[in-house]
């Protein structure tokens, strides 16, 4: 179960024998990539860990014939938006440093949002140099239309299918060729083929 304390940041918690547990953010972290791996798996792709840490990376999804670099976040619902952070923060002597991801370590962010369950892709072309990302889920209260990232073309399945992902999905599991054809699941698909391709 996740809701928003007074400060409207996620808090998750773990129900077990009728003793609340707050989940730290190791284990936030966690749930989030295995919910990531689990939704990449549905749609057909190869996924990967690096054996070493260190990395900037969590994940390596293999879209055939390219290979990604996804970093994994969970994404919190601020109002009528999703908030993404693009950067990491690490605990040292001095305290926490914040580092933002960029393109040339990372190829896209993976976030999921644990109220719905619902995973995002968003590719690094297009949001590097940013400390957050946020997705509207419906229209803005001045109906601003124009520089919107809308939640729904960042879903999982249409930014994958763009690439081609998803079509393969049907071939593998039966050996019958079954591919969608030319048509992505989302209308925005070209755009996202274009930026994933851009960092080649």
């Amino acid at each position: 179960m996740a809701f928003a304390d007074r400060s409207g940041f996620l808090r998750s918690v773990l129900h077990t024998e009728n003793v609340d547990v707050e989940l730290t953010p190791d284990q936030k972290g966690a749930v989030a990539e295995s919910a990531i791996v689990h939704a990449a798996i549905k749609l057909g792709l190869g996924v990967f860990r690096p054996l070493s840490d260190g990395e900037r990376y969590d994940l390596i999804f293999n879209l055939r014939p390219r290979l990604i670099r996804v970093q994994c976040k969970t994404a919190v619902m601020h109002g009528d938006v999703l908030a993404v952070p693009l950067y990491s923060n690490r605990r040292t002597a001095n305290g926490f440093v914040k580092r933002i991801y960029t393109s040339a370590e990372i190829d896209a962010i993976a976030a999921y949002w644990p109220e719905l369950e619902r995973c995002f892709l968003l590719p690094m072309g297009t949001f590097s140099a940013r400390t957050y990302v946020q997705l509207r889920l419906v229209p803005s209260r001045n109906n601003q239309r124009a520089l919107i990232n809308w939640a729904d073309d960042y879903d999982f399945a249409v930014t994958l299918g763009a690439l081609g992902a998803v079509a393969q999905l049907g071939e593998r599991r039966d050996g019958i060729a079954e591919a969608r054809g030319s048509s992505p699941l989302g209308s925005t698909g070209s755009r996202r083929l274009r930026l994933f391709a851009a960092n080649d």
